[in-house]
Order: structure tokens, then sequence, then C-alpha cells
């Protein structure tokens, strides 16, 4: 089995935008206590957060973080987690069931952020509360001072304004579970006066509506067209939200719901483009795909474990262990989102540590990352700058899911200073090498200056706490440059990352 392929110097899809390598922390099981924050801790520094944790993040380059919900935010008081840590009340958490002790809060998060070397991204509550609620929340963030919530946070030890330049207004509102759930007309009017308010305080600010919880839901893709009618002159983006599993146990079905990502992408799309044109606007308005990861595994021995406990602090909930093929799956999103960089502005893998996570931790013992871990890592160093479009001939499959899914998938990115591209391959095959033939056009000299690969593990291979190396990126092979083409072969159920040099004497 053959592919063929061609990228084009001039063949360009849109500048990719960094955050969409970005990640999410939620008050919910262990993502933020004993995952990035547990005093005590042989690694934790003066504040309590763990170094080791924070040492895998650095190492995935993550952009933007939100926070800190989620399901969580929708009945969350943003004042409980202010001020003296031992003045702070303990409050139940109706999405999880829950007990929250509030010892982690924004400004904290905002200590985490600047470690992490990422940018804070807020959610705010629209499901209990409202607009007044909101804008004191902007204001207590990133006003200097002078007013009542600005002096409360410098009185609080944060002299200086947080400067949080983007706000998500509020969760998954179309959801019945919701705490607060509302109407589209009705959720679209909310947010358009919070998303009004907050630009009259700073224009420069950016506001996330939220779209979809899933491309399963009964009022979708009516549920966007309506709240884009009440919203859309003062939003900058819609949110899309999406998670994946293979019940039924057969990969290459698994495989193909990165198609189904693409066509959720595509009709929301359509959807924002009809309500501009039904607008007469010139403004644009960008998705921000900021939930999705794989989510199976454990899911429904996790919704029975939520009915019956009794409001623990902090439970084990959610900790997905990632397998091989999960790890194939969460590279070929990631090509999606490259492919869509016109659309797709901000994403956030769910969720950052421990909770259906690329990061696990022990409490009181070790971090390690998941198999997922590594083509998160790869895309967000190497995924950055204008995507290309890949022109792919290569036999495909049909599917539950899909219909005409291609065993290659493929990305590729040239980088910001253009003397680099980065190819993302991924062969899908069961059991079948892929010749590989892709020209490339327009460049010039070329040389391969790195080869990465995910390859020969079973598809069930896990890394654990006592092996967390099982399945590791390698030195890649059976590829190289011949007459401007690269050439060889990609082993079956493998992923590669080809970065290529366009200046030969480099």
């Amino acid at each position: 089995m053959r592919a063929r392929a061609t990228i084009h110097r001039d063949f360009t899809i849109a500048t990719v935008d960094k955050r969409v390598y970005g990640s999410f922390l939620e008050h919910m099981g262990r993502a933020v206590y004993t995952g990035i924050y547990e005093p005590g801790h042989e690694t934790a520094d003066e504040n309590g957060f763990r170094q080791d944790t924070l040492e895998l993040v650095r190492g995935l380059d993550v952009p933007i973080v939100r926070y800190p919900g989620g399901n969580f935010v929708s009945a969350y008081n943003w004042e409980d987690g202010i001020g003296p840590r031992d003045q702070r009340p303990t409050r139940l958490d109706l999405a999880w069931r829950t007990r929250e002790t509030n010892q982690m809060g924004v400004n904290e998060f905002a200590d985490w952020a600047k470690l992490a070397n990422t940018e804070m991204m807020l959610a705010m509550n629209l499901g209990s509360r409202g607009l007044e609620d909101a804008r004191n929340f902007l204001e207590y963030c990133n006003h200097p001072g002078g007013t009542y919530w600005s002096d409360l946070r410098k009185s609080h030890g944060y002299a200086d304004p947080h400067d949080v330049r983007i706000w998500c207004l509020g969760n998954e509102m179309d959801g019945p579970w919701q705490v607060g759930h509302k109407t589209a007309r009705d959720y679209g009017h909310l947010a358009n006066e919070v998303s009004k308010a907050f630009k009259y305080f700073d224009q420069s600010l950016e506001t996330v509506v939220c779209g979809s919880s899933n491309d399963k839901m009964k009022t979708y893709p009516e549920w966007e067209a309506t709240v884009l009618e009440e919203s859309y002159d003062s939003v900058d983006y819609i949110s899309l939200h999406k998670y994946f599993g293979n019940e039924e146990k057969d990969t290459l079905n698994y495989f193909g719901r990165a198609e189904e990502l693409d066509r959720y992408i595509v009709t929301i799309g359509g959807v924002i483009d009809y309500i501009k044109a039904k607008k007469r606007s010139k403004k644009d308005v960008k998705i921000c795909f900021d939930e999705w990861n794989v989510w199976y595994h454990d899911r429904k021995t996790d919704d029975q474990r939520i009915k019956e406990w009794d409001w623990p602090v902090a439970p084990a909930l959610l900790e997905e262990v990632y397998n091989f093929e999960d790890a194939l799956l969460i590279a070929s999103l990631l090509n999606v989102f490259i492919r869509r960089s016109d659309r797709v502005k901000i994403a956030c893998m769910a969720q950052l540590v421990n909770v259906i996570a690329p990061i696990l931790t022990r409490e009181g013992g070790q971090a390690w990352a998941q198999t997922i871990y590594y083509p998160l890592q790869f895309a967000s160093k190497h995924g950055r700058g204008t995507a290309l479009n890949v022109s792919v001939d290569v036999p495909r499959y049909d599917c539950d899911v899909s219909q005409d899914v291609p065993y290659l998938d493929a990305s590729a990115v040239q980088a910001e200073d253009g003397k680099s591209v980065t190819i993302f391959l991924i062969n899908r095959h069961l059991d079948s090498d892929l010749g590989l033939d892709l020209s490339l056009e327009g460049f010039g000299k070329t040389r391969v200056i790195e080869h990465v690969e995910l390859s020969g593990y079973k598809l069930e291979d896990r890394n654990s706490i006592d092996v967390p190396d099982t399945v590791t990126p390698k030195k890649g092979s059976g590829i190289g440059l011949e007459d401007g083409k690269l050439a060889g072969t990609l082993k079956p159920l493998s992923y590669h990352m080809i970065r290529i040099s366009l200046d030969a004497s480099a």
C-alpha cells in the first residue's frame, strides 16, 4: 500500500494560533488538589505547587489554560477563593457532588500560571449568577486600583492586576445537567450583555460564548445559530466541546472519529457564516474548542461512583489511563485542528493533570506522562506557524462514524521564522506498511533535521507509575529525502513528526 502526497510552499491554510495547544484545569477530582497543588509534597514550593508536575507542564509548552471549570463553574462563587486561606469557606460542589475547600482560587492560579509560563483563561458563572458578579470578577482581576474590588485584590497581596485577556461566558449552558441551564435565546441575551460590559471596561478583551456541549445534542446546531443571533456583535469566539471513545473496541472506527471532529468544525463554521451574512457583518467569530479529549475507559464506573459517594474532598475521578491507541487518535485530532486553523483559534485539551489528562500524579508520590502527552508535546512545540495544505492520495476505508477515511493522516506547518517545515503523519492501517512518496514543492534545498516516532507498541500498551516509559518517542527511521521528495515506509499504527530544514546549510 502506498500514499502519494504533495506540500507546496504557497498553498497555505492560515496562521496556527499557538493557543490551539491549550489546556484546562477544573476544580474536579484531583486536577487541582494533589495534581498541581499539594502542600507537604516533597517537591512542593512555598506556595504548595508541585514542581514535578510543573516540569511536565512546562514540557508541553502550554500557551493557555482555562480555569476553574467546567461544570464546576456554574454554581461557583469566585469570592470564596480569595483572601486568607484560613477564612475561606468550604462549599458543596453540585456538579461532582464533592466538597470544595477553596484553598486554591484565582490569585493562586495566577501565581501558578506564571510558573507554568502560560496565559490565564477564566470562566465565569453564568449559571447561578449573572452580570453583576461577572463585572465584579473582572474588576478584581484587571483593574489597577482605586475601586472596591481592585483595592480588595491589593489587600490580598496582589498589587498588580492579573490582566486576564480572555473570558469564557459560562460553560455548557445548552446542557440540562448544568446548574442554571438556560434556553439558547435567554443565554445568548445574557452572554451578550456580559460581553458588552466587559468590552466597555476594555475593548481589547476577548470573550467566548458557549456553543454546543457536543454534536449529539438535540439542540445542535440550532443552539449556535440562536446564541450567535443574540451575541454575534459583541463576542469573539464560540466554544465547542467533544469527547471521544472506543466503546465498540473497533480501532478503525475509533480513528474515524477524527473525521467526526472535522465535520463538527465545518458545520459550526457554516453557522457562523450564516449569522455573519444575516447580520451583514464584517466581523469574523472564530471557534474556541475549549474541551476535547478521549474519555470512555472508566466513564460509566465514575458516573455511578459520583451518585453513591458522600461529598468527599478531591477524590480520584475520571483518571483515565491512556493507551497507545488513544495516543494515535490524539495525534489525528491535533492534525484536524491544524488543518482547520482558519476556524479554530483556541483549543483546550481537557484536562491537564489527573482528570482525563496527559499527566498523572500519585498523592505524595511521583508524576508521570501518559501516552497522549507526546503528540500534544510535539504539536505544541513544532506546530506553530503557517498551516500548509497537504494533498493526499491514499487508500481509504469506511466505518460506522465516517466514510472515506484515509489510512494516511497528515498535516504540515511552516515555522514562524520560515526556516523549517514540520510534518505530522499517522499510518492508521492495522497491519500494513504504508509506502510514502511526499513531494515538497517550492521550498528549494531541504534536509531532514529531526524525525521522531511512536510505533511498534501494542494498542493497549500504557504508561504507569511503575513503568512510566512503556510508550515513549524514539528516533524515527525508514524515511528520507530524495530529490525533493520525502520517501520511505511508515510502519502500521505509527505516528511520525518529521522536521525539515529549508536551509540546506543549517
